[in-house]
């Protein structure tokens, strides 16, 4: 896995690409969001448009990601989940947890909806 990311309008674009099966290729995504949280980086929006596949483990670091940024007053979005993102989200219930959006800019839109509601 690859990751690579920017900034825009206060919110943290992180975009991971190939798969996140676990192992030292997941720690980076994992390191990142703890980093971010670190430098008070709390609006964070992970695009999955370039990820294959994902399994337990990606799917550990994504909650954990989730769990830290709320408890540090944050929130995790998701951008551009793929059908077989969609349909494993579906599958563990997962998707209830997490606020999923069909592109990044809706998604970064939806940080400021949040803070006028």
């Amino acid at each position: 896995m690859k990751l690579s990311f920017h900034e825009k309008n206060g919110v943290v674009i992180l975009e991971p690409r190939g798969k996140i099966m676990g192992g030292p290729d997941a720690t980076v995504l994992h390191d990142k969001l703890h980093d971010l949280i670190a430098e008070k980086k709390l609006k964070v929006v992970i695009d999955l448009s370039e990820v294959d596949w994902m399994n337990s483990t990606g799917l550990g670091i994504l909650i954990s990601g989730l769990t830290t940024l709320r408890n540090n007053q944050g929130d995790l979005k998701l951008a551009s989940v793929t059908e077989k993102i969609q349909s494993l989200l579906t599958i563990t219930k997962l998707v209830t947890v997490f606020e999923a959006y069909d592109s990044v800019d809706e998604a970064i839109t939806s940080f400021g909806a949040a803070a006028r509601a």
